[in-house]
């Protein structure tokens, strides 16, 4: 990191160095006819002028050599597996319950702790444990686990494709128990 700071910051020269003066190693003439000789030819054009094109006459079109590949024969580099019909409600109506979950999880921990019958036990959630914020920070692991769920259901693996639906039922699941534990606990 030091090393990145050093090369960006420029630093002084510290001591006693010596300055370099740049004499010029062409000399330069103020006539303008010696200037013109003593510089190089310039390259040639590789682009037909508008004359050679006119004395070709004949060759006026280029045909193709040969057709071009169609979009329908060329194969994707990566076969990913499509979801079915049944897959993709299933995980929407997965999603809708772990949302749901988490929001009974957040309404009773909020419940619990505004009578004093207890306190957020998550370290990462307790900053948002007296305010309308839980609700939003609750809703952050079932995004986590719909994401997870759907990257199980496309995957190239045939055994994880299988259980693309764990990640979901396992986080409604520990919501729904947290929420019914804060219930109880509140008389």
């Amino acid at each position: 990191m030091l090393a990145a700071i050093l090369l960006l910051i420029p630093v002084p020269q510290i001591g006693n160095t010596a300055v370099k003066t740049v004499t010029p190693a062409v000399e330069i003439s103020s006539n303008a006819a010696e200037a013109s000789e003593a510089l190089p030819a310039g390259p040639e054009a590789k682009v037909a002028s508008d004359a050679e094109i006119a004395e070709m006459g004949s060759l006026t079109a280029i045909e193709p050599g040969a057709e071009p590949l169609s979009k329908a024969a060329m194969k994707p580099m990566i076969e990913r597996p499509q979801p079915s019909k049944t897959e993709r409600r299933m995980w929407y109506a997965l999603s809708f319950v772990g949302s749901g979950a988490a929001a009974f999880d957040a309404w009773s921990t909020r419940r619990a702790i505004s009578g004093n019958y207890a306190v957020e036990a998550n370290p990462l959630l307790r900053p948002f444990a007296h305010s309308g914020a839980m609700y939003a920070a609750t809703q952050v692991s079932p995004l986590v686990m719909d994401f997870l769920g759907k990257k199980m259901m496309v995957s190239n693996n045939k055994m994880v494709r299988k259980m693309w639906w764990l990640p979901q039922v396992a986080g409604s699941g520990v919501s729904i128990a947290a929420g019914v534990h804060n219930v109880g606990m509140v008389p």
